[in-house]
């Protein structure tokens, strides 16, 4: 894995009140036709040839929340997981990448790491993920997230 510069974003359609605004990802200067929920790229990983991870905000202000999604560059978007929580607030900081996860700091002084397979891994509805970890319905994931030290703050 490792970090790229490669990726911008084109947005779509503005934030609504009740929705993201959305994106499309832009791959060295070519628009992809992915379409992802965010406006501002905070950082892009490549985890293979055609898959990349993106860590995408919205600049709201006292509430921002962090969209993690990993896309293939054939088959579109594969997973989105949302981090944080209503009334919490978090920068994105401290990526590292090494060859198989990724770690950053987004609310508190929780390290988080982000770990891909290639193939679906079967998915728990409650429980699996740390707290403020929000995925969408279904029984597969392709990222596994743990924190450390687990977010108490996160409601």
């Amino acid at each position: 894995m490792q970090q790229v510069n490669s990726i911008s974003l084109v947005k779509v359609h503005e934030a609504t009140d009740l929705s993201q605004a959305q994106s499309d990802v832009v791959l060295s200067g070519n628009n992809t036709g992915i379409i992802v929920p965010g406006q501002i790229l905070e950082a892009a990983v490549q985890v293979n040839d055609q898959r990349y991870i993106l860590f995408l905000t919205d600049d709201v202000i006292f509430e921002e929340s962090l969209t993690i999604a990993l896309i293939d560059i054939n088959d579109g978007v594969k997973e989105i997981v949302r981090l944080g929580n209503e009334y919490a607030t978090g920068s994105f900081e401290g990526l590292s990448v090494t060859a198989d996860s990724i770690n950053f700091r987004f609310i508190g002084d929780s390290l988080w790491t982000i770990k891909t397979v290639d193939s679906p891994r079967l998915r728990l509805p409650f429980g699996s993920d740390p707290k403020g970890v929000k995925r969408e319905a279904g029984l597969k994931k392709y990222m596994i997230i743990s924190a450390t030290p687990a977010p108490e703050k996160i409601r």
